[in-house]
């Protein structure tokens, strides 16, 4: 597909693993440059090298960093000032019990899952207006829409994102601005493993079948849910997803 990524500048937080590093690799795919995240040089340099594998001509930067935190955006915005497409994929989950769950944990799942988005598309978001063009995505879960009773703090983080991303779009009308919220089902990834690992053996079962997961895509115009259905044995098919959120214009 062309999605006409060609030389725009994508970013996508935590991108070393699982989605995020399938996100990224599509976009390069997809002619993007693209400025892969994660907290060690260790584990961005392995990601870089899975891109490359995938994709040798993949254009390829790298922020060494936890978006998590205040002092790591300002870096970011620091060594890119102006970024076309942001992919708000940063996020960590813990099942555990409600009762169990210390504000502590509250506040580190709310600055790691929202925060890390909101600060950057405060960041961001001014240029792609002054551009009139920019794409940002919030991946959620569907995990927002349906709380998990073991990770309550997960979902409603989710949520939360939803939120953010819905008033965000509504800021963008009349402008070739899309902000979009992905809800993407049970992912096989590292972190999926751990906990199908933590919960119980069937659930790592459920999670190498090949499986119908259901897409939400909030979209710009009315925040219409799109509902898409595909199949996932290793990753998720996550460049349809990129496709619907990055060619969707408003009518």
């Amino acid at each position: 597909m062309d999605l006409k990524l060609t030389d725009k500048l994508a970013l996508v937080t935590g991108s070393t693993k699982g989605i995020g590093l399938a996100i990224a690799t599509a976009l390069a795919r997809e002619g993007a440059r693209v400025i892969l995240n994660g907290r060690t040089e260790a584990s961005a340099s392995t990601a870089r090298a899975e891109v490359l594998k995938a994709v040798p001509s993949a254009a390829l930067e790298q922020f060494i960093g936890d978006l998590a935190t205040p002092a790591a955006a300002d870096a970011l915005y620091e060594a890119y000032p102006a970024v076309d497409v942001l992919v708000n994929n940063l996020g960590i989950f813990e099942p555990k019990p409600f009762e169990d769950i210390p504000d502590d944990d509250w506040r580190r799942f709310f600055e790691v899952n929202v925060l890390s988005g909101v600060r950057l598309s405060r960041l961001y978001l001014p240029g792609m207006k002054a551009r009139n063009w920019g794409r940002v995505l919030f991946i959620s879960s569907e995990s927002g829409v349906q709380i998990p009773a073991e990770m309550i703090h997960y979902g409603v983080t989710k949520t939360a994102q939803l939120a953010v991303s819905r008033g965000l779009a509504e800021t963008c009308a009349g402008t070739a601005v899309t902000i979009n919220a992905v809800l993407p089902g049970p992912t096989r990834s590292a972190g999926a493993a751990k906990f199908a690992a933590l919960a119980s053996p069937l659930a790592w079962s459920f999670l190498v079948l090949v499986i119908a997961a259901k897409h939400h895509m909030a979209s710009v115009s009315g925040f219409v849910q799109i509902e898409t259905a595909f199949t996932a044995i290793q990753y998720l098919v996550v460049s349809p997803l990129i496709a619907l959120a990055f060619s969707y214009q408003r009518a």
